[in-house]
């Protein structure tokens, strides 16, 4: 085993005791309103298990987080783009200037022949 994985496992296993432990723990229903004006008599409500309004919370998170990446890394995605077409126009040019030069090379033999 590596090293990396040594440590992945050090951390990540303790982790997913304790988020374990966690869901095991609070298995309770409790009451979600989305609606901040009306307490006794709300207009949107959901009932869900303590531990599954955490997990929908992390997930959110993770979502809200590779959007920002995203949006983030745009700028190294253009130059990226860029820099392939760039590449894809100057190997273009390099084959063309070849396809050039055999042509010539073909007809000064075909002259001095």
């Amino acid at each position: 085993m590596t090293f990396r994985r040594i440590i992945n496992w050090a951390i990540g296993l303790p982790i997913a005791v304790i988020v374990i432990a966690f869901c095991v723990a609070n298995r309770q229903w409790i009451e979600i309103s989305f609606d901040p004006f009306s307490r006794t008599t709300p207009f949107a409500t959901m009932y869900m298990p303590l531990w599954a309004l955490f997990f929908v919370g992390i997930f959110f998170g993770m979502i809200a987080g590779w959007i920002a990446c995203w949006f983030g890394q745009g700028k190294w995605r253009r130059a990226a783009k860029e820099a392939r077409t760039d590449l894809q126009r100057a190997q273009d040019e390099a084959q063309r200037l070849r396809r050039e030069q055999q042509e010539r090379l073909s007809l000064s033999n075909n002259q001095t022949s």
